[in-house]
């Protein structure tokens, strides 16, 4: 592994929170496309999904995430378990930057996508009385959209507004609605966005 890549990796466990935030940046920036040194830090993130410091934990889940696409092995399908029960940590924000991130495993392959698809509908219908429900609906909802984008698998849709379709809260089926809604066409100003029920 290049040294200045493990300085990064290093820096991430920086007790300065700025050398820390830079490291992200840098590294979540980097695995934004494949990298050759994946297996090299893969064990460590795992084990960082249940270090101490919340920090830690939610950056392990994040990287694990971006270097899916740098797995051949398919390490990710043995290891996603690990990294779905992060959106369950103690810490809410921790939870949440992991439910944001998991789409990314899903478009690796169609194998990364039903396994995604399942965890992601398992994991809405479930938390129905937790403590922050619609916050997580909404990460889920968001996630499958940003899957869809990446993959345009009209499936991935499909689940999504069917699950959008089972929150009580009117007013929140209406708010992960918005995320499904169609952008008006160019030369078309003004157009209004068509309903769910109309895509």
């Amino acid at each position: 592994m290049d040294k200045n890549i493990r300085k990064i990796l290093d820096d991430l466990q920086s007790t300065d929170v700025d050398v820390q935030y830079a490291a992200y940046v840098a590294i979540m920036k980097i695995t934004d496309e494949p990298v050759g040194w994946a297996y090299d830090v893969w064990d460590e993130c795992l084990r960082n999904l249940r270090h101490t410091n919340n920090h830690i934990r939610s950056q392990a889940s994040q990287l694990l995430c971006n270097l899916a696409k740098s797995d051949p092995e398919r390490r990710i399908m043995k290891d996603f378990a690990a990294v779905m029960a992060v959106t369950r940590d103690e810490k809410f924000v921790t939870a949440r930057h992991t439910l944001q991130s998991i789409w990314k495993v899903g478009a690796v392959g169609p194998a990364h996508q039903r396994m995604v698809m399942d965890r992601m509908e398992a994991r809405y219908k479930e938390c129905s009385t937790e403590k922050n429900s619609t916050l997580i609906r909404f990460d889920i909802i968001e996630g499958m959209r940003r899957l869809y984008d990446a993959v345009h698998d009209e499936e991935i849709k499909a689940a999504a507004l069917a699950l959008i379709e089972i929150e009580a809260d009117l007013k929140y089926r209406k708010k992960y609605a918005t995320l499904w809604k169609l952008t008006p066409r160019r030369g078309a100003p003004g157009s209004a966005a068509p309903s769910v029920e109309n895509q």
